[in-house]
């Protein structure tokens, strides 16, 4: 939108129905801003600027492929976004995320259909975005750093979010908000571990009530 193209926003169950047979409207092809393979068109300065920095983000997208594993087919630079770090795309041909959410909420819906159309979904990551640069910065200069993992899935999950699919583990993305929260007020996770450790150190519950009674018929 501020690259200054007219954006049409299908919100209804129904838009996604009819767009697969709408392919064009007066002439005009419609194209579906959250599939990839959309192409933005670019003066030489900003090819010239996109690709220093797909050169520089190399590492960076090879690290999030490496972390985020089977969850995303691949991770690759995009000119497609401007504010946002980075966001999830779904292929071209399979269904987008707001379709997927419907077919999910299908009581009798067929699983063998969403076994295949369910596509792949592909992250593309902003390389102008204070974020990103930032995390590849951390990221070069030590990519075993439990924070920079941590970073990159709590952007996986946040991207899920802002594309319109749904957490697949959000107790998981819970507790990673936890960690940075601690981070951010410089809490030890050691404390917690020992907090763990004095747990495991109790005796069973097992025959507490009997201990308890027995107790008690001393004292009577």
């Amino acid at each position: 939108k501020k690259k200054g193209y007219e954006v049409l926003y299908m919100v209804d169950p129904i838009d996604e129905y009819a767009v697969q047979q709408l392919k064009e409207f007066e002439g005009k092809k419609l194209l579906a801003a959250t599939k990839e393979g959309l192409q933005l068109e670019e003066d030489e300065d900003e090819k010239a600027a996109f690709e220093e920095a797909t050169a520089k983000c190399e590492g960076l997208c090879k690290l999030m492929k490496e972390v985020l594993d089977e969850k995303v087919e691949k991770v690759v630079v995009s000119n497609r976004l401007a504010d946002s770090p980075c966001c999830l795309v779904t292929g071209e041909y399979g269904w987008s995320a707001n379709m997927e959410r419907i077919m999910k909420a299908q009581a009798l819906r067929d699983s063998t259909q969403s076994a295949y159309m369910t596509s792949k979904k592909t992250m593309e990551i902003n390389p102008t975005n204070s974020i990103v640069n930032a995390l590849r910065e951390k990221a070069d200069a030590d990519q075993s750093d439990k924070t920079v993992r941590d970073l990159i899935w709590l952007l996986y999950d946040t991207s899920l979010l802002t594309s319109g699919f749904s957490l697949d583990e959000p107790a998981t993305f819970s507790s990673r908000i936890h960690r940075l929260v601690k981070l951010g007020l410089s809490l030890d996770d050691d404390d917690d571990a020992e907090d763990d450790d004095d747990m495991e150190d109790l005796p069973p519950l097992d025959g507490d009530d009997d201990n308890e009674e027995s107790a008690m018929e001393q004292v009577d």
